[in-house]
């Protein structure tokens, strides 16, 4: 995390302040679009943006240094289980706007998807990062929301 949490708490210099669905769903697409490979360490934007492969940790990245203004305020970077029988935890990012909540996966989805969209059981959060705020969930609540 210490190599990308410069990335979390910046503010981009310039650009719009809203973000529409499909301007997102384009982003996720383009993410989609990078092969799957694990790293060990977090990879900053810049490398997702010239290495050949991401994996979940790195392809949300990228959201959180593309938006600007008030459209970042709704934006989480979530780790925790995308599934009841993951083995292991996922990252995705957790966008909240007036009108909805969007599960932004571009490890597995090709679009946004609302959380009435997704199972309950599905992206149980474990932690998550908006800016300087971290936010510890509680794991005996097993399907919680944020």
């Amino acid at each position: 995390m210490a190599r990308i949490q410069p990335i979390l708490v910046s503010t981009p210099a310039q650009g719009a302040n809203r973000a529409s669905c499909a301007l997102i769903n384009r982003w996720v697409g383009e993410l989609r679009n990078i092969p799957y490979g694990f790293c060990m360490q977090w990879k900053t934007p810049a490398e997702v943006a010239r290495e050949p492969v991401a994996d979940c940790k790195e392809k949300p990245l990228p959201f959180t240094s593309k938006w600007h203004g008030t459209a970042r305020e709704g934006l989480r970077l979530v780790i925790g289980r995308r599934a009841p029988t993951s083995r292991s935890t996922h990252t995705w990012v957790q966008w909240t706007t007036a009108s909805a909540t969007y599960i932004l996966d571009p490890t597995i989805n090709w679009t946004a998807r609302t959380l009435d969209e997704v199972a309950d059981n599905s992206y149980v959060p474990y932690y998550a990062y908006a800016g300087h705020q971290s936010i510890e969930h509680q794991r005996q609540v097993r399907y919680a929301r944020l």
